[in-house]
């Protein structure tokens, strides 16, 4: 039962282009923004699009691939897991952000 705690799993598209940042000791991230859309019909038979944004962020090789591969628009598949954090903007407001570390990636698009 360990293995599925703290655990998320997303299929959707990129919302931009990844931001890559390489680190002075070599460490590499990408982050993006996913979108997932659920698609139902409500009370009154109407179709409903429901899209929910998600901040990915993804280190080394992860990352390369993500830099490398995606763009907006990409369809992937993404499994990690869920952390908050926070910290303070230019004005001292506190800001609160809770992004998807991702410990797998699958490209979801055909080759072209």
């Amino acid at each position: 039962m360990n293995a599925l705690k703290n655990r998320v799993l997303l299929i959707g598209n990129l919302g931009k282009d990844p931001e890559f940042l390489s680190f002075d000791k070599g460490t590499k991230k990408a982050q993006f923004p996913l979108a997932t859309t659920e698609i139902y019909k409500n009370a009154e038979g109407e179709k409903v699009e429901d899209t929910h944004w998600h901040n990915i962020v993804t280190w080394g090789k992860t990352a390369e691939l993500a830099k490398n591969y995606l763009k907006k628009g990409s369809q992937v598949a993404v499994e990690g897991r869920l952390t908050h954090r926070q910290y303070e903007d230019g004005e001292g407001k506190k800001r609160y952000v809770t992004e998807i570390v991702v410990s797998d990636l699958l490209m979801l698009n055909k080759k072209d």
